[in-house]
């Protein structure tokens, strides 16, 4: 049939133009349309809506090129805006996720490290002055065994010696609250 024939026609709303082009391009349509989409169910979806979309608005239908041009360009865009609206939807959901999930445990999780704190300070207060001071350097500054040595005027093993000290008190005060690889692990 004639392009121009099938445009006036489903512009005039003829059901069996609109019939033929339908049951001409579906299946090539929807296998279009899975191409982007990767579900067969969707493409579908996708596709007939497309057709109802033209059905209930042809009267601006605006053929430029070829009428199969026109329709698997339509269907690409519907697969396309799909595809974003996914998109989207996933992240808004791991977000309201993410807000939910740190609302609801955000205070128990700031009790509990305000808790771990105060049991890390009481603890360094236990230690002597100058083996807090190398522990704090070193783990809560970042500073190197070697900056810290010159820094005192000590060797890198006294400095090595001083943060083993610290460590193993800290081990034994708060045994109770975490297994002892965990402590190695967070002071290391």
């Amino acid at each position: 049939m004639e392009e121009e024939y099938l445009i006036a026609g489903f512009k005039e709303k003829d059901k069996v133009v609109f019939g033929f082009i339908f049951n001409y391009y579906y299946s090539g349509l929807c296998a279009f349309a899975n191409r982007y989409v990767k579900d067969r169910d969707v493409a579908e979806d996708l596709v007939q809506d497309f057709f109802v979309r033209l059905w209930l608005g042809s009267d601006g239908l605006d053929v430029n090129s070829s009428l199969k041009s026109y329709l698997f360009q339509g269907v690409k865009n519907r697969a396309v805006d799909h595809l974003r609206h996914e998109k989207t939807q996933k992240e808004y959901s791991l977000k309201v996720l993410a807000e939910t999930d740190s609302s609801e445990d955000g205070s128990v999780w700031n009790v509990a490290e305000f808790e771990l704190k105060q049991l890390i300070t009481d603890s360094l207060k236990k230690l002597p002055h100058r083996t807090r001071e190398i522990f704090i350097l070193s783990r809560f500054r970042g500073k190197s065994n070697e900056a810290i040595a010159e820094y005192f005027n000590i060797s890198r093993r006294t400095v090595e010696v001083q943060i083993s000290n610290a460590l193993r008190q800290l081990r034994i005060d708060l045994s109770d609250y975490f297994p002892s690889i965990l402590l190695f692990w967070i002071f290391r």
